[in-house]
């Protein structure tokens, strides 16, 4: 009888880590998260996580990582599989593909989240069977991973969709401290806490926010039309759970994109700007798919 096949996978995001033992046949046997806080903190409860499940027989050589960023992914770079410049306090410069290495004895395999999640998405969810793909994650940030013939996007560095300018809403200007008006200065969970002064979920369906929202995230979808042409574009993450938020995209990409793009028959806007199918596991099944490529 052949033996069991546990691979440890990570989805390393700004708030938390959602840590997980996961066979060949996508069941999650063993699942814990830990909040986001210093490197030594988190990273220490990760390793802790998998020792303790190595102890109890779920034996691994193989882990998947999919962690916010920026991230180094150049493997002739000497900061490979680092976190590099962000804005998370106390996280640039961690090398922590190294640390999981060295601390758990297997081999890491490391990208985005998001292009984790992509990949995941490409492979048993709303992006089968899709040329090109990209999946969004509109949450504490905004970021975006993008799936080319089945193969994550890396080129220079990896995607940075979450950074790219929009320009002031409605005169609502953005909140990044680096780029101002993007998408993630003006779109994501914080940047909406600080623009409307609550969080997003005790916004009310009718308020002006959703509106602006959604004119964001159109523009951004309107501009990964133009770009990669996808056949899928996914948004997922915590601020999407708003339920009137994606008919709206849809409604504000059509209007912004105004005929110019000719859509194969019998398609629309409501099938291509899609909520992921795999719902809030795509990150983790991401995870789970880098380990079961090496």
């Amino acid at each position: 009888m052949r033996e069991r096949q546990y691979y440890a996978a990570v989805e390393g995001g700004g708030t938390k880590f959602n840590c997980a033992i996961i066979d060949a046949e996508r069941n999650i046997i063993a699942e814990q998260r830990f909040p986001t806080s210093t490197p030594d903190e988190t990273l220490g409860q990760v390793v802790d996580f998998f020792s303790q499940q190595k102890v109890k027989g779920h034996q691994f050589t193989s882990l998947g990582l999919g962690c916010f960023g920026p991230l180094d992914l150049n493997p002739d770079s000497l900061q490979f599989g680092y976190i590099a410049n962000t804005p998370k306090p106390h996280w640039s410069n961690t090398p922590i593909m190294n640390i999981l290495q060295d601390e758990l004895g297997c081999s890491v395999s490391i990208d985005t989240d998001v292009n984790a999640a992509a990949l995941a998405e490409y492979k048993w969810g709303a992006a089968k069977a899709c040329d090109v793909a990209i999946y969004v994650t509109v949450g504490t940030g905004v970021g975006g991973g993008v799936i080319i013939n089945g193969r994550p996007l890396h080129g220079l560095n990896h995607p940075e969709i979450g950074h790219m300018l929009i320009g002031e809403i409605e005169g609502i200007g953005g909140t990044c401290p680096f780029h101002g008006c993007c998408v993630e200065g003006l779109a994501s969970g914080t940047s909406m806490k600080k623009i409307w002064k609550c969080s997003a979920e005790s916004l009310q369906p009718d308020h002006e926010a959703w509106v602006v929202e959604a004119k964001v995230l159109a523009r951004l979808c309107h501009n990964l039309m133009l770009s990669f042409s996808p056949q899928r574009i996914i948004l997922g993450g915590g601020v999407m759970q708003q339920s009137s938020l994606l008919e709206s995209i849809q409604h504000y990409l059509a209007q912004s994109l105004a005929g110019y793009i000719t859509l194969p028959q019998h398609r629309s806007f409501q099938d291509i700007v899609v909520m992921p199918a795999l719902k809030d596991k795509s990150g983790l099944l991401g995870a789970l798919a880098l380990a079961m490529e090496q």
